[in-house]
């Protein structure tokens, strides 16, 4: 992680942007940061006075410095298939997106890492905004923290949920964020999230990816493919212009895989785009020289795209030409489409009206 990444990522007073060892200076003994992060990320305590186990001098003087609130949720929308998107209202009033996905007896949080995009793949709305700014480590925890005490009602499963980014914005186009909020993610005092249950998707940063390569704390990794030849992905995918295809599979191969999972490639189909038998065997051969798996996304389609996904036989004959490479393959179920919380679908739709949830109100929202 990049030197400069601890002063940016604080987030003014958030001590969701905050490890362990950058308490050192205001908690002493050492243990005592401990505490707090089992209270904070254990227990769900938003309010120091509440974390009783700590001295009350030392309570008032974290509340002095420090903000443990959670940001408001500006809007939520609930899907018929229990998929549920929430507008988060951020400290200066930006709005970004997290989903949070029920699938029987596993949960996702889906959450973004910038307000908008600047990637502007051609089947994405989020690339239809820009790019605003780049989410702090704070804003990237939180959001995480935020589904989990709204949503999760289980106490038992308050731990057992995985988390993609996913949402708003190309998480390694703000790298040292990201991996500062995957360092306080993993923390076995906090969340204690393992890498193998939080997936970033990334369109292909070379230079990023290779720093990636030598971290100590790397997630699975999901890459966008979306276009098989170099003349397919820079129509839908511009990156590919600065890195192609041949250059992306060699990054891609010196990337350090756990034992047991592959770097899995995502490729949208698009009715006669994206979906012909051609495509099938490239995108085959691809993926079976890197030993990966392939996740198939048909379009979720939009008013705003003039795109449409292709039928369900040509999915289908897709899928068996992938796998005739010997390659797993899987159709991705698309979920919350009618709340516009599918994939490529964030776009803060709806975001007029009244906000819905005040968290200060109940207790655990910013200050």
């Amino acid at each position: 992680m990049g030197e400069d990444a601890a002063p940016r990522a604080h987030s003014g007073r958030s001590f969701f942007g905050y490890t362990r060892s950058d308490l050192s200076p205001i908690v002493d003994p050492a243990y005592r940061a401990t505490q707090l992060f089992e209270a904070v990320y254990r227990q769900g305590i938003h309010d120091f006075e509440r974390i009783t186990n700590l001295p009350k001098a030392l309570r008032a003087d974290l509340k002095a410095r420090l903000d443990v609130g959670l940001p408001d949720v500006h809007r939520s929308f609930d899907a018929e298939d229990g998929v549920r998107r929430r507008l988060i209202r951020l400290s200066d009033g930006e709005l970004a997106e997290t989903v949070y996905i029920p699938d029987g007896g596993r949960t996702t949080i889906c959450v973004s890492t910038q307000v908008g995009c600047a990637l502007a793949c051609g089947f994405c709305l989020t690339g239809q905004l820009g790019l605003t700014r780049h989410l702090t480590a704070a804003e990237i925890v939180a959001q995480a923290v935020l589904v989990r005490h709204l949503d999760i009602a289980n106490p038992e499963r308050k731990d057992g949920f995985n988390i993609v980014l996913m949402g708003m914005g190309e998480p390694l186009h703000n790298y040292d964020n990201v991996m500062r909020a995957l360092a306080i993610l993993h923390d076995p005092a906090g969340l204690n999230m393992s890498m193998s249950r939080i997936t970033l998707s990334t369109v292909g940063l070379l230079p990023e990816l290779e720093r990636l390569a030598g971290e100590h704390l790397i997630p699975n990794v999901a890459v966008s493919l979306t276009g098989a030849t170099d003349e397919k992905r820079n129509r839908w995918m511009p990156i590919n212009r600065a890195y192609p295809i041949a250059d992306l599979v060699a990054a891609l191969g010196r990337l350090p895989v756990r034992p047991r999972k592959k770097i899995m490639l995502e490729y949208v189909l698009i009715r006669g785009e994206t979906d012909t038998m051609d495509d099938a065997r490239a995108l085959g051969r691809i993926a079976a020289s890197l030993d990966t798996k392939v996740n198939l996304i048909p379009l979720n389609e939009s008013p705003d795209l003039a795109l449409e996904r292709p039928d369900r036989e040509t999915i289908l004959r897709f899928q068996a030409a992938v796998r005739e490479h010997g390659v797993p393959t899987f159709i991705r179920k698309s979920r919350g489409d009618d709340i516009s919380a599918a994939c490529g679908q964030l776009k803060k739709t709806w975001a007029d009206g009244k906000p819905e949830i005040d968290l200060q109100a109940l207790g655990v929202g910013g200050s």
